[in-house]
């Protein structure tokens, strides 16, 4: 179902997704340090999500017959100089995350791959959400400016996010 060139790009993609958990994980500490729990559990659900993005992709090469592949993760970054930093980069992150289902996306229509391309619409469609809730928190960061009073009140807006789960398909 799946030929060598998209299961290798799904193995490269199932692999940026683990490390994409593992930046927000490491967001997750900064936060932790920083005494903002809420912006540490945001962070947490966004590692919760990315692995479950991982699973997704990997339980759909299995099931299309072909094997997963699995590799060293990078180092994250661990150094962060404010929260507005952290969401920017998150916000850069998830771009990146973009383009590459794209070209995923992209590839699974040069290859007449339909399950792929109808696969990987739903990350398409994710992508759109995943941005758009950050490029929120970025705005409300930049609003606040330096005012504690604010931050405190997105970080306690930010404590009330909860994971649900990928709907099995």
């Amino acid at each position: 179902m799946l030929n060598e060139k998209l299961v290798a790009a799904i193995n490269d993609q199932i692999q940026f997704e683990y490390y994409s958990a593992f930046v927000y994980k490491a967001m997750q500490a900064y936060f932790e340090d920083e005494d903002l729990p809420g912006m540490a559990n945001w962070m947490n659900i966004q590692f919760q999500e990315e692995m479950a993005h991982a699973e997704k992709m990997f339980n759909f090469v299995c099931d299309a017959g072909a094997r997963v592949e699995l590799k060293a993760l990078d180092a994250p970054n661990n150094e962060y100089s404010s929260p507005l930093e952290v969401f920017e980069e998150s916000l850069s992150h998830e771009r990146q995350v973009t383009a590459r289902i794209n070209n995923l996306m992209d590839l699974a229509q040069q290859e007449k791959n339909h399950a792929a391309q109808i696969f990987l619409q739903w990350f398409v469609t994710e992508q759109v959400e995943e941005e758009a809730s950050v490029n929120l928190i970025i705005t409300k960061l930049k609003r606040i400016k330096d005012d504690g009073r604010g931050l405190m009140m997105i970080d306690q807006e930010l404590a009330s996010r909860t994971f649900t789960p990928i709907a099995a398909e």
